[in-house]
C-alpha cells in the first residue's frame, strides 16, 4: 500500500504513479488535481485523445474489459495505486493487482459490487436494510414476469450491469414486458458476449426530486458533501444545482443513509484488507411523502459533481484526489464556497451529429458574472456526446439553472 511517505513533492520525494483506468471529463479532472499533488499518472481508455489523456504524463489506448490486455498493462505501468474511472473494466484484474498490494481506489471488491446492481442492491437492503423500491432479480422472460407481477405495475427493469440508462425501461403491464427484456439485453455491459443478462425489476416509486450526496471516505473516516439535487434524461445527467431547497430534516437523513451505504462497503473493502478510500456518489430517491429511498452508489466522482466545481473550497475532483493520496479529508473540507443563500448549477453541453465539434462564442457565453464553462477537447462526437458542462451561480435554484441554459444558447456549435 501506499503510504504519505511516498508521495510526490511536497509531500515526499518519490513519486506516486497512478494508473487512471478512463479518461473521461471526470478523469481529466482528476488527473489534473493528482498532477498538483505531485503524483505521475498514466491515463488509459478505449479511444485516442481521450480529455484525462490530454493533461496526464502518458496515456494508453486498449479495451479496458479484456483481461489479459488489462493485465499487460498494469505489468507495464507498475503503478502504486489504480483508480478506475468507468466501469467497463474486468473487474477480476483489480483483484488480482490489491492482491499484489496495488491500492485500486476505493478497492477492488467495491468496484466490483458497485458495477453489479444484483450484489450492490443485497448488501444495501438486506445486509445494511436500508430503504429502497420493492424489487425481484429475474434471469428470463418467465422470471420477468413473475418478478413484475410481485412488484407490480408500472416497474422499471434494468440491467444488472449497464451505465447512463443503458437498457432501461418502464413497462406499464406485462404486454411490455418482452419490449423490456429485450431492452435490457440490448443496452448491457458487453453485450457482444452472446450471454444472457440478469434483470432487476422495480416497483415505479412516486418521486419527487432525486439526489446525490458525495460521500469521502479517507484516511480521517467519512464525511459528506451538502446534497446536490439532479434532473435527468434516459438516465443521463443533464443538470444539477447545489445546495438543494429541501427540509433540514430530509437533507439529514440523506447524508445518514449516504455515510451508511459507504461505510458498509469500506467495511467490505477492510475484510479484503483495501483501504476503501475515495469519493461515492450516493444516489436517493426523495418520495412524494418526503421519504427517501436507496438508489445506487458510484464508487468514484459522480456526473452531477461537476457543480462542486464551482460550488465548494475543494470540487469532487480534490477531494477524490487527497483522498485517494492518503491525505485527510475532514467535514471542514467538503464545505460550500459560494455565499449563504446562493446557489450553485451545472448543465450538461450535449452535442448531437457526426464527426468534430467546434465551439465559438465562448466570450459571449462568459459574458455574464458568475459564470463558468469547461468544454472537454473530446475528439469527435457520433450520434449524441456530452461534450462539456456549463457552470453558475446565482441567488436562487431556478436563477442559477437559467444562467447554465444562457451559456450553452451563447455558444454556437458545429459538427463537421
Amino acid at each position: 500500500m501506499v503510504n504519505n511517505h511516498a508521495l510526490g513533492s511536497p509531500l515526499g520525494t518519490q513519486r506516486t504513479k497512478i494508473l487512471m483506468l478512463g479518461s473521461g471529463e471526470l478523469g481529466r479532472e482528476i488527473v489534473i488535481e493528482l498532477m498538483r499533488l505531485g503524483a505521475w499518472v498514466c491515463a488509459a481508455d478505449s479511444y485516442e485523445g481521450a480529455p484525462a489523456a490530454q493533461v496526464a504524463h502518458e496515456s494508453r489506448v486498449l479495451d479496458m474489459a479484456n483481461p489479459d490486455r488489462l493485465d499487460a498493462l498494469i505489468d507495464e505501468i507498475q503503478p502504486d495505486i489504480i483508480i478506475p474511472e468507468v466501469e467497463a473494466i474486468a473487474t477480476q484484474e483489480l483483484q488480482k493487482a490489491a492482491d499484489r498490494g496495488i491500492q485500486v481506489t476505493p478497492s477492488s471488491q467495491i468496484a466490483a459490487i458497485c458495477m453489479d446492481r444484483e450484489r450492490l442492491r443485497v448488501l444495501a437492503h438486506e445486509s445494511l436494510g436500508l430503504p429502497t423500491t420493492p424489487y425481484r432479480f429475474a434471469g428470463s422472460l418467465d422470471e420477468l414476469l413473475a418478478g413484475a407481477q410481485a412488484v407490480g405495475f408500472p416497474c422499471v427493469i434494468k440491467p444488472i450491469m449497464s451505465s447512463s440508462g443503458h437498457g432501461q425501461s418502464v413497462a406499464r403491464s406485462a404486454d411490455d414486458l418482452e419490449a423490456s427484456w429485450d431492452e435490457a439485453q440490448r443496452g448491457r455491459r458487453s453485450a457482444d458476449d452472446g450471454e444472457i443478462s440478469r434483470v432487476i425489476v422495480e416497483a415505479f416509486a412516486p418521486l419527487q426530486s432525486e439526489l446525490t450526496v458525495l460521500t469521502v471516505s479517507s484516511s480521517s473516516g467519512t464525511v459528506t458533501c451538502e446534497a446536490i439535487g439532479q434532473r435527468q434524461e434516459d438516465g443521463d445527467y443533464r443538470e444539477s444545482w447545489q445546495p438543494v431547497d429541501l427540509d433540514s430534516s430530509v437533507l439529514e437523513k440523506a447524508r445518514a443513509l449516504a455515510v451508511q451505504i459507504v461505510d458498509g462497503l469500506v467495511d467490505v473493502a477492510h475484510g479484503n484488507g483495501e483501504r476503501g478510500w475515495g469519493v461515492f456518489g450516493v444516489e436517493l430517491f426523495v418520495l412524494t411523502d418526503g421519504s427517501l429511498l436507496f438508489n445506487e452508489v458510484s464508487p468514484r466522482p459522480h456526473d452531477t459533481g461537476m457543480v462542486t466545481m464551482i460550488s465548494q473550497r475543494l470540487s469532487e475532483f480534490a477531494l477524490h484526489a487527497r483522498a485517494v493520496l492518503g491525505i485527510p479529508v475532514t467535514q471542514s473540507d467538503t464545505r460550500l464556497s459560494i455565499p449563504q443563500s446562493s446557489t450553485a448549477a451545472s448543465r450538461a453541453i450535449v452535442v448531437e451529429g457526426d464527426g468534430e465539434a467546434t465551439f465559438t462564442g465562448v466570450e459571449r457565453a462568459l459574458s455574464e458574472q458568475g459564470t463558468e464553462l469547461r468544454l472537454f477537447g473530446k475528439p469527435s462526437v457520433h450520434g449524441h456526446r456530452r461534450m462539456g458542462v456549463a457552470l453558475s451561480t446565482a441567488s436562487s435554484i431556478q436563477d442559477a439553472r437559467n444562467k447554465t441554459q444562457t451559456i450553452v444558447d451563447a455558444l454556437t456549435i458545429r459538427v463537421h
